[in-house]
């Protein structure tokens, strides 16, 4: 198997439409697996039935990062891929992904934004580029222009879509760190810090794209647990903790 694409899923009326855009832009064929994690619940429609959908269901609800966790474990690509369950894909994105990765890279592709209503691709210029930043206590990913290249290294990502070698999620990642940061937030960062002391990178690949439903829609799910504020405002603090000296150490270098 090349690659397989993990999705966390808490009721989400839109996976099943992911899961269509992934299986029919792929241009891995049956190279690609695709495995929509059930965090604790059971869909009232039943997902298409087809060879390459792999579908893991937790008898108790994790989270995001636990199901994260849960999906990587059953998977059997050389790559890893993690989406949300409400994004569409351009043509051959697994192909390109894969085939333009280095080993210490994890690769997010150029993000549009999708209207879910109209199930559309909608006319707004694309976030080619994110800046980390500390922001109101805790690290984001701030919007700035790209370079223009096709492949560009960047300092943050919404975490949307990411993909990576197994073995760079086996050597370094390991697992996401659901004891520490709780089970929800900051993911992305955790597994950029990480990356970076290590050697690798964080690269926005301009050659495929993702568009992730747009902000201004309603929100249709709740990354798998109960809403609770402070339990948000914990982990960002515990982000900081963890890596604020670090991230005050790589300033300079990265101009940010």
């Amino acid at each position: 198997m090349k690659l397989s694409v993990i999705i966390p899923s808490f009721k989400d009326p839109l996976l099943q439409k992911t899961i269509d855009s992934l299986l029919g832009n792929s241009g891995l064929g049956d190279q690609l697996e695709v495995i929509p994690v059930f965090d604790g619940y059971l869909p009232a429609i039943p997902l298409k039935l087809d060879d390459r959908v792999k579908i893991v269901h937790l008898g108790k609800n994790r989270g995001m990062r636990g199901a994260i966790n849960a999906g990587v474990l059953v998977s059997t690509g050389e790559y890893i891929m993690r989406t949300d369950e409400h994004c569409v894909f351009g043509d051959n994105y697994d192909l390109i992904l894969t085939s333009q990765m280095k080993d210490n890279w994890i690769v997010t592709p150029r993000r549009y934004f999708l209207d879910p209503v109209k199930w559309e691709v909608m006319d707004i210029s694309p976030v080619d580029k994110m800046d980390l930043k500390i922001r109101g206590g805790k690290f984001t990913g701030v919007e700035v222009k790209g370079n223009g290249e096709p492949l560009e290294e960047a300092t943050a990502m919404q975490g949307s879509v990411w993909c990576l070698k197994r073995k760079l999620w086996n050597d370094v990642i390991k697992e996401l760190d659901t004891e520490t940061y709780g089970p929800l937030i900051q993911d992305s960062h955790e597994m950029i810090f990480k990356i970076w002391q290590n050697d690798g990178k964080l690269m926005v690949n301009r050659n495929t794209w993702h568009a992730h439903k747009h902000r201004s829609f309603p929100r249709m799910h709740n990354n798998g647990t109960e809403e609770n504020p402070a339990r948000c405002e914990y982990g960002y603090a515990q982000a900081i903790k963890i890596w604020g000296d670090y991230y005050k150490e790589i300033k300079e270098k990265w101009g940010i």
